[in-house]
């Protein structure tokens, strides 16, 4: 069984400016019911504020929580954060640490929601209140789960958050494969960074990330991937630049389960970026990557208890 982390905080209203960004996480949980006994779910609590605040900067975290959010700072974020979008940034960044908590037991889990990587210490920004992988990966190396953890960010465009609320913390390590042209226009420094041209396709890119993300693997040895699996790269993405199909999207996601598979490396993985009018489709494609990383990483006998279903 694949172990996925959902909470019902995560299907919020109220994103008008970006509704697929919200309102895919009841699509997806949806497909992933469809897939019955395969999948073997969790729900998280929401994570407390002060771990929120080892990365974030206290009076936003204060901000997000009481849904006060500047009117300057909802517009680097895209969409107002009401009540119920800011519940959700509450709940995100415990499902992320979760999922991690539980591929570390189980070799692979995956959050239904997150990749929040574009927020930064005193704002959120590109659609992302609070920054759940940076959290995550600071909570889990805090309190002694982990040694090393390497950020491994597919997304379409450049994890400059994360970076950013990462850099100089020891235990931590970045990687960010994305469109150079993309936003956001001014980049961050992730401890590798591979930027590529418009119209990349489906070989070229697994080619530049077989040849970069595995020679860091090798020299890093992390203990945990936390990735950001975003499906945004797609040629028909409405904010995607890269040009890749389904099947180079497959690859990508089997890559990287076999490069954590064959090194003995737990791995967690958030949903990330997918824009389009199309809520079904691209809640096809995030199902997608989440089945293909749990077939690879996921043992065939694996079975755990029995859970009750989730909203």
């Amino acid at each position: 069984m694949i172990t996925v982390v959902h909470h019902p905080a995560y299907v919020a209203a109220g994103q008008s400016a970006n509704p697929s960004q919200l309102s895919k996480n009841a699509a997806i949980r949806d497909l992933l019911r469809a897939e019955g006994a395969a999948i073997h779910w969790h729900e998280p609590e929401a994570m407390p504020p002060r771990w929120i605040e080892a990365v974030h900067d206290p009076d936003y975290v204060a901000e997000v929580i009481a849904a006060r959010v500047p009117r300057e700072k909802e517009r680097r974020i895209g969409f107002a954060v009401t009540a119920a979008v800011a519940a959700r940034a509450q709940m995100v960044p415990g499902g992320t640490w979760l999922a991690g908590k539980l591929a570390l037991e189980r070799g692979f889990a995956a959050n239904s929601a997150g990749g929040s990587h574009h927020a930064l210490a005193a704002t959120g920004a590109g659609y992302c209140v609070l920054n759940d992988l940076a959290i995550a990966a600071v909570r889990l190396l805090e309190e002694g789960d982990v040694a090393r953890i390497l950020i491994v960010d597919c997304d379409v465009h450049q994890g400059d958050g994360t970076a950013a609320l990462t850099a100089g913390r020891p235990g931590i390590a970045t990687y960010s494969i994305h469109a150079e042209k993309n936003f956001p226009a001014r980049k961050a420094r992730s401890t590798l960074d591979v930027a590529l041209p418009d119209g990349t396709g489906d070989a070229a890119y697994l080619d530049m990330l077989a040849a970069t993300l595995l020679p860091m693997l090798d020299a890093y040895r992390p203990d945990l991937i936390l990735y950001q699996a975003g499906i945004d790269p797609l040629a028909d993405d409405r904010l995607g630049r890269l040009a890749l199909t389904n099947a180079g999207l497959v690859a990508r996601e089997t890559l990287v389960a076999r490069a954590a598979r064959d090194r003995g490396i737990a791995l967690a993985s958030t949903v990330g970026g997918g824009y389009g009018a199309d809520i079904a489709t691209l809640a096809a494609a995030h199902v997608r990557a989440i089945l293909t990383l749990g077939a690879v990483l996921v043992p065939r006998n694996a079975a755990f208890e029995t859970v009750p279903s989730v909203e």
